[in-house]
């Protein structure tokens, strides 16, 4: 099997698995093994302390608790900003605090999938309560600039800042200490850690750690949590996952015919590519890589009855014929130069004989 889909999920990494065992296989004490787990979460991203770390089994869950401490519609402090390019749980939340009574600003993304920092500065007022960005968008690998993002947004209101760095972690440097950043999350399964566990930065006890904001995770997950933030820490296997990721990208823009990469070229995430096949269908590709053994992602929906692209891309202005034919790479630090020549070798295949079906 080749995987291709790492902003999606993980494999589990080695050193994770092996810090999981010598916990279990040891009398540590669990309250120990969760501040040491904590202590490493903080010293990845820049914290201040320990206690600005809180451990989470629903992310999302934790995300909508600590927006609900921020909202209050009744004082006029109700409207959300966000972007289009969130991942679809977050979206999925917004749509529900819609329905409670939350206005929700969605910013529209440039041609390069970058957010527009001037129609930011004009949503914002004194009844902004939360600006919600992606450190980086999953689908084209774009990062947003969150440092510069978080100053505007502190300059000109009130609001809390949060960044969703679930797919840029482990990928890029962090650093929060110096960010006027008050919630930033990350996923264990998207740093080759256990699902089902999160951690939530909270700067400056703009919540406690002691909030409920969702179920514990258990002990074990911590620990693993915590190795797995040892291990993003290290970005050395970065340039490797670049090298391969260009190597990828380059063979396809040159040897498939109608090609096109989406998204900013330099501005990115190293392991992530967007690439359209005009007239083709994204989920067509991905069933046939899928009988190859071949894992990628695609954010077309053409089983829903009207065919939508991609609401990421068609903010982008990528031409309906492209965007439909959009599949998504994104690598990961176990991905190999053999793995990728062979989906080299299938994929033009693939491209060729769907369009032959679709007379294109």
């Amino acid at each position: 099997m080749i995987y291709l889909d790492n902003n999606s999920s993980t494999r589990i990494a080695p050193e994770v698995q092996d810090a999981v065992a010598a916990f279990e296989a040891t009398s540590v004490d669990e309250g120990v093994a969760i501040d040491n787990a904590r202590r490493s979460v903080a010293r990845w991203l820049g914290a201040a302390g320990d206690a600005e770390i809180a451990f989470t089994a629903d992310g999302i869950e934790s995300i909508r608790r600590a927006f609900l401490t921020v909202l209050d519609i009744e004082s006029g402090r109700g409207e959300v900003i966000s972007t289009v390019a969130e991942n679809e749980d977050i979206r999925k939340l917004f749509h529900t605090l819609e329905g409670e009574g939350v206005r929700v600003t969605r910013l529209g993304l440039d041609e390069k999938g970058a957010i527009d920092l001037d129609a930011l500065t004009a949503q914002l007022n004194k009844r902004t309560a939360i600006v919600s960005i992606p450190h980086a968008n999953a689908e084209t690998g774009t990062v947003f600039q969150i440092n510069r993002i978080a100053s505007i947004i502190k300059e000109n209101s009130s609001a809390q800042v949060h960044i969703d760095g679930s797919a840029a972690a482990g990928k890029i440097p962090l650093d929060l200490s110096n960010a006027a950043i008050d919630l930033y999350f990350l996923s264990g399964q998207l740093i080759h850690g256990p699902e089902g566990i999160g951690s939530l930065y909270l700067r400056n006890g703009s919540l406690t750690r002691n909030q409920h904001l969702s179920d514990a995770p258990c002990v074990q997950k911590i620990v693993g949590l915590g190795a797995a933030a040892d291990l993003a820490r290290d970005l050395s296997p970065m340039k490797d996952v670049s090298a391969l990721r260009n190597l990828l990208e380059s063979e396809i823009l040159e040897k498939i015919p109608n090609s096109q990469l989406n998204g900013d070229r330099i501005n990115r995430l190293p392991n992530t590519s967007n690439i359209s096949f005009e007239n083709t269908n994204g989920e067509a590709i991905a069933a046939r890589l899928i009988e190859a053994g071949i894992f990628v992602s695609t954010a077309t929906a053409c089983g829903s009855a009207d065919h939508k692209a991609s609401p990421i891309l068609e903010s982008m202005n990528v031409p309906y014929s492209y965007a439909m034919g959009s599949i998504g790479f994104s690598l990961s630090r176990y991905s190999t130069e053999p793995d990728i020549r062979e989906v080299l070798r299938v994929l033009p295949n693939v491209i060729a004989e769907l369009r032959k079906i679709a007379g294109g």
